[in-house]
């Protein structure tokens, strides 16, 4: 049965890992991997989750299954985290949530799931997105588009056209809007674009489908949600797929959450039931250390503060990251405008370089980042920001 196989192409991101971790050279720059680095290229875990380890550890009892769904008090505060305690869909009890492994698996079970809605939807993505997107709705036997989004010419959101593209979709589509942080341009829709997105789902009918895979690292964790929950305030029908991965900084425990927002709470319960039955039928139970974490986080204050304050560390230094190398390109007396690196939010940026000088960066230079030349800016530190910008400088 296996002979018929042939090998599958690497992953662009974790083949250029393995050939960072092959580099003998000692000033090589990794900007490639989409993880948060502190100031010595670490990543660290959160003060409030240590806390919270010895917490479970001290008071958990079983290893036995939790539900499908997961646990109740985690999906309760993960949604009011989302959405707010006091958003009217929660209040009227029309969100049904449920813990998955990762935001990748949220992103699997709501593909699922529209699947079962509608099995000849098409969902659209915007151009570009996080490539893995692709690949999973893909992979649940989904027609896949793309809308405009991002000018790669004149590094800006190309929301006229955007906007235009989603007028035209209807009742069988669904569209993938990244809630904040947009992946992989880091060119996010101010709250202005959002209500004009928002009043064209509600009027065309189309079933938004939220990623929110970075809450807090943009501008808070309030602002961030803006249009999750400005769309659930309008729409009967849409999808949040969440990941506390990075916020949390919860990466290996493979911890998200995905909840759906339907017209009342009976069609809602409907709707999870559905939804559980995709989840039994693909990993049956989700993973609940991470869960619990989170759960234990948020439902103390003490902690929920100081994780609040880690979060802002994170951010803080995320956002200078990007004004700092800002001025330190223009320190090398390149006359090319990158400004637009510093205006825009989250873990990822395009540098507008070609594929070509994108290589040179690395065989040259030691540093590396995506061939489309999207860099992480967590992996830029003070140590090696003038190296980076001399590098930058040199092959433009």
């Amino acid at each position: 049965m296996f002979n018929a196989l042939t090998p599958m192409p690497a992953d662009p991101i974790l083949g250029l890992m393995a050939q960072f971790r092959e580099d003998p050279r000692t000033d090589k720059v990794d900007l490639g991997v989409g993880v948060y680095k502190d100031p010595d290229g670490n990543t660290p875990i959160l003060a409030c989750v240590k806390t919270a380890e010895r917490i479970r550890t001290e008071t958990e009892t079983t290893k036995v299954y939790i539900s499908p769904a997961g646990s109740p008090e985690f999906n309760r505060l993960i949604c009011e985290l989302a959405f707010g305690a006091d958003h009217r869909a929660v209040l009227s009890n029309r969100i049904r949530s449920v813990s998955t492994p990762g935001g990748t698996g949220s992103l699997r079970v709501a593909a699922d799931f529209i699947k079962r809605c509608n099995a000849n939807a098409t969902v659209w993505v915007s151009d570009p997105t996080w490539a893995n997107h692709l690949a999973i709705f893909k992979a649940a036997g989904l027609a896949v588009e793309h809308y405009p989004y991002y000018d790669t010419e004149n590094n800006a959101l190309r929301f006229d056209a955007m906007l235009e593209k989603l007028k035209t979709l209807g009742k069988n589509d669904v569209v993938l809007l990244h809630a904040c942080c947009h992946n992989p341009t880091g060119e996010d829709l101010t709250p202005a674009q959002w209500d004009q997105v928002v009043a064209v789902a509600k009027d065309r009918g189309f079933t938004p489908l939220l990623d929110m895979a970075y809450q807090g690292f943009g501008e808070s964790l309030e602002q961030d949600a803006y249009g999750v929950r400005k769309m659930a305030d309008a729409v009967d029908a849409m999808l949040l797929c969440d990941s506390c991965s990075k916020n949390f900084g919860l990466y290996r425990e493979r911890i998200g959450a995905c909840a759906v927002v339907a017209k009342d709470s009976n069609a809602a319960a409907i709707a999870q039931s559905v939804m559980l039955h995709v989840i039994r039928a693909n990993y049956s139970m989700p993973p609940a250390h991470g869960a619990a974490l989170v759960e234990t986080i948020l439902a103390s204050s003490e902690l929920t503060t100081q994780w609040h304050e880690e979060l802002k560390v994170m951010r803080d230094r995320i956002n200078g990251n990007r004004a700092m190398l800002v001025e330190r390109i223009k320190a090398q007396s390149v006359t090319r405008d990158f400004s637009f690196i510093a205006r825009q939010k989250g873990m990822f940026s395009f540098l507008g370089i070609t594929p070509e000088q994108v290589a040179l960066l690395k065989s040259e230079h030691g540093v590396y980042m995506v061939d489309s030349s999207r860099m992480s800016i967590a992996g830029i530190t003070e140590a090696n920001v003038d190296y980076l910008a001399a590098a930058i400088a040199k092959v433009l």
